[in-house]
């Protein structure tokens, strides 16, 4: 199952503060054991919700919304995508998440949907067209 883990913001992550030198090579060898595992596909810290925006649908209009975006506990700062058995196994790599200024964080896992979540939903040729984009 592909899980993706979502690092939420912190005051410090939104005012565009560089993380130490101690956490980028914590994080680095972190990284390498989830590559070694097979376990990461992808992931990447975000910036400062300053430097974003979003666009809010509401029917058929647009509005584009530039940050910085109001609640920090909200926003997120980084995320990973990862291939591991059950949720459990992910969990277990949320626990060795390196945190060397003890810092108070809040890691969320979600399932990401596959193909086979939309059997009756999912026509064959649509199927087939999913399948393509990501091969």
């Amino acid at each position: 199952m592909r899980v993706m883990v979502l690092i939420n913001a912190t005051e410090q992550t939104e005012a565009g503060e560089m993380p130490s030198q101690e956490l980028l090579e914590q994080m680095t060898a972190y990284n390498e054991e989830l590559v070694k595992a097979g376990v990461m596909l992808a992931g990447d810290g975000l910036r400062a919700s300053s430097e974003g925006v979003r666009v809010e649908f509401a029917g058929s209009e647009r509005r584009v919304i530039d940050g910085p975006f109001a609640e920090t506990k909200e926003l997120l700062a980084g995320y990973w995508v990862w291939q591991v058995r059950s949720m459990d196994e992910a969990v277990e790599w949320v626990r060795r998440i390196p945190n060397p200024d003890d810092e108070h964080a809040i890691v969320e896992l979600r399932p990401v949907f596959e193909a086979d979540d939309f059997v009756e939903e999912f026509a064959p040729e649509l199927r087939e067209r999913e399948q393509q984009l990501h091969s």
